[in-house]
């Protein structure tokens, strides 16, 4: 850092070549800084020195650029290094006194340095002819984007995750209005109007590719996480790429049904948009959803879990301290800096890395997953792999049918209740008589009114059956796919609170059927927590279908269904991480070329900018 009081004319035009000598604080060495007669402004000749100013007319106070390059490669790779901490590091290591203004000045600096490094990336990319407004977006990902002549066909063109978070959200410096106050009660308290409007922006809404590379970022400006986000995400996406894509997103299922039914739906369909669920969604939604939407099912996957998200999350969450009360300009501009730093020292350097341990494990599955699965389809005699395929469907029927019953109940209300308006007509009701042969009405003694008394309470009984064996069948399922192998304590975790929260309904469905009558077998919760498969589970057998005597809904087979889909997926892995590698490998050898190209074009013309092309 360097300190210089004694020129108060640096903003000034010179004409010819000039030499001036700026002190070091805390030393008497001087530095001398030759003001060419190119130079129109003295701070130009400090930046050619490689000295940022603080200011552009008579700065007191300057900083070298190497200083700023620590300080900016040091925060990229822990954001709670604060320019504070670091200019009373420099401070120190000068002898000099620290000051509280020293901080906003090298602020500054900073801010003018990033601008620099901002104007010559755009300088270079309209020289190498990369600066068209979707040419990031495109070439985000060399094992994604970067496709070759002749390969094989992949069923996703490409896969990405997209998610909001929160974490980088930031407090309104000014005061807002409570809109609400007036309007609802809750909102009168103090301290709700106080927090009415705390955070402007409140979050990112963003989305990368399974590798890990940012593709698109939105900013949630005074809203939650709307459906917008999404939308506009996928709607940029489409545009960019075209067909055959696959999304996650965390709600995934309801997702589809708002994507289908927006404007976009039409699109997406014709270009053949996938929406997919993530594995830790998958496991803690409902088990339909799962069945249509878990990674395992889903054909040309591969061994994908699609949360990459929480992934990147994970480390971004660090700038939270930096950026809450941060300005709009440094929040967008350090956000925008992170990922841009994160992508091409992070991401791009651990591609090699990914694509190897992902072949690796599918490798092994394949070779842990085949003997077992052979052994287990001997030991329930199934003669062909083509019947795993035939149960998920069987199962998928099932469990429709489980949910169409309720629409079926619906129905029976409203025609239970057309006859209740019909037996206030008497005319109908004689009419009635008339055309059934009846010459004497029931009553509570007759054996036709206790028979019907009979039908009506077992179809009760049924009823309630019905709710309960499609909540404990999805629970069971639920656990099933829980403790599948790959699934770390963590996300279990995380599994099994989500499965306690929806218990709820297993409670009040338990106490439904415990009051029927006549009396039948009862369920108590201790008993349902303690199931694990559907073949424990001896009440179903009252039901309309017995469900336990599919052959799917046994261990062996459930377990043989596992690895068999596992092994699908496996297969498919094994394709697509041989398309990337060559990906990455064309693109490595392609783009050393043509950056090397431009450099020896651009050396006689523009050396500077060659230098920065071949840096």
């Amino acid at each position: 850092m360097d300190d210089d009081d004694d020129n108060a004319d640096f903003g000034n035009i010179l004409d010819g070549t000039h030499t001036i000598e700026i002190s070091h604080a805390g030393d008497a060495e001087k530095v001398s800084v030759t003001i060419a007669s190119t130079d129109h402004f003295v701070t130009s000749a400090l930046v050619r020195h490689g000295i940022i100013p603080c200011s552009p007319i008579s700065p007191s106070v300057t900083i070298s650029i190497d200083a700023l390059e620590l300080y900016r490669v040091a925060w990229l790779w822990n954001p709670h290094f604060s320019i504070q901490a670091f200019v009373k590091s420099i401070c120190d290591l000068h002898g000099t006194v620290f000051h509280r203004y020293l901080p906003r000045q090298v602020s500054i600096s900073f801010d003018l340095y990033l601008q620099l490094r901002t104007r010559v990336d755009s300088l270079i990319n309209t020289v190498i002819h990369r600066n068209s407004p979707d040419w990031r977006l495109r070439n985000a990902c060399p094992c994604c984007t970067y496709e070759l002549q002749n390969e094989p066909t992949m069923t996703f063109r490409l896969l990405y995750a997209m998610d909001g978070n929160n974490s980088l959200k930031r407090v309104e410096h000014s005061d807002e209005e409570n809109l609400c106050a007036g309007r609802w009660k809750n909102m009168v308290d103090e301290k709700m109007k106080r927090s009415w409007g705390v955070y402007d922006e409140t979050g990112i809404f963003l989305a990368v590719c399974r590798h890990g590379f940012c593709l698109l970022i939105a900013d949630m400006v005074q809203s939650g996480e709307l459906a917008k986000h999404p939308l506009s995400i996928v709607a940029k996406l489409l545009d960019a790429f075209g067909t055959d894509l696959g999304s996650r997103y965390d709600i995934g299922c309801q997702f589809k049904t708002t994507l289908d039914n927006s404007v976009l739906g039409p699109l997406a369909h014709s270009l053949n948009h996938t929406c997919l669920v993530g594995a830790f969604h998958g496991h803690a939604h409902k088990c339909l959803c799962q069945l249509y939407h878990l990674a395992t099912y889903i054909s040309g996957l591969g061994l994908e879990d699609l949360e990459t998200c929480e992934c990147t999350f994970s480390k971004s969450n660090a700038l939270a301290s930096t950026l809450c009360y941060a300005s709009v300009f440094h929040r967008q501009q350090l956000i925008a800096v992170y990922f841009e730093h994160n992508d091409e020292y992070e991401v791009y350097p651990s591609l090699g890395n990914f694509l190897y341990n992902n072949y690796k494990q599918a490798l092994d599955i394949l070779s842990d997953s085949e003997i077992n699965l052979k052994k287990l389809m001997q030991d329930i005699h199934i003669p062909d792999e083509s019947v795993f395929e035939w149960w998920l469907q069987e199962e998928r029927d099932y469990l429709h049918g489980l949910r169409n019953a309720a629409a079926t109940h619906r129905m029976e209300t409203a025609c239970r209740h057309t006859l209740e308006l019909f037996k206030k007509d008497l005319a109908t009701v004689q009419e009635l008589e008339n055309k059934l042969d009846i010459v004497q009405r029931w009553v509570p003694e007759d054996f036709e009114w206790q028979n019907a008394g009979r039908l009506v309470a077992k179809r009760r009984y049924q009823r309630a059956l019905d709710t309960l064996e499609g909540l404990v069948v999805a629970r069971i399922f639920e656990l099933t796919k829980m403790n599948h192998s790959g699934t770390g304590y963590k996300l279990r975790k995380h599994i099994a609170n989500a499965l306690q929260t929806r218990s709820a309904a297993i409670h009040t469905a338990l106490d439904w059927s415990l009051a029927l009558t006549p009396p039948r077998r009862t369920l108590k919760w201790d008993k349902v927590i303690e199931y694990a498969f559907l073949a424990n589970f001896d009440l179903l057998q009252d039901a309309r279908e017995d469900v336990s005597e599919h052959p799917w809904v046994t261990p062996a087979a459930r377990q043989a269904m596992d690895l068999y889909f596992k092994m699908c997926r496996a297969k498919e892995e094994i394709l697509r991480v041989n398309v990337k590698i060559r990906h990455l490998v064309t693109y490595i050898r392609d783009e050393d070329h043509y950056l090397c190209a431009c450099e020896a074009q651009m050396l006689l013309s523009e050396p500077a900018l060659a230098y920065q092309i071949g840096a």
